[in-house]
């Protein structure tokens, strides 16, 4: 089971954080976002389908894949009882075990700043469509 979410890159998008990673809907942020890696999302945590939904709140393994530009990048992580997928701007991939309504895995492999610098130069430009694949991994 997977499913595709539609975003945008952006010139202030660092992608500095250790701990975390996110994408949004929202079209502009500002330096201080540090772990926003795509913008102008298509979707939020709350538009995700009900059965990746219930998946991810059953605990299941996932893969979230980042492609932009040709360039691949996978980050592991876990879904939680806990995670509700009610934010409706915001998805997030934390490295720790914490649950908010935007959080869409836990326990990830991979925070923004673990992303390599010449595939995070390909998430500045804004010219650069950023395709995002959740997938339950079986």
């Amino acid at each position: 089971m997977e499913e595709v979410v539609i975003a945008r890159g952006h010139p202030n998008i660092t992608a500095s954080h250790q701990t975390t990673l996110m994408f949004t809907k929202d079209s502009k942020i500002g330096l201080e976002a540090d772990c926003i890696v795509a913008v102008a999302a298509d979707k939020g945590a709350a538009d995700l389908s009900k059965s990746l939904k219930n998946a991810i709140a059953s605990g299941a393994e996932m893969e979230i894949i980042i492609e932009v530009s040709g360039l691949v990048e996978k980050i592991q992580g876990q879904g939680h009882r806990e995670l509700s997928l009610l934010n409706p701007v915001d998805m997030v991939v934390r490295k720790s075990d914490y649950t908010c309504d935007r959080t869409l895995a836990i326990k990830a492999d991979k925070s923004a700043s673990d992303l390599p610098r010449d595939f995070v130069s390909f998430l500045k430009d804004p010219d650069k469509v950023v395709k995002i694949i959740i997938r339950i991994l079986d």
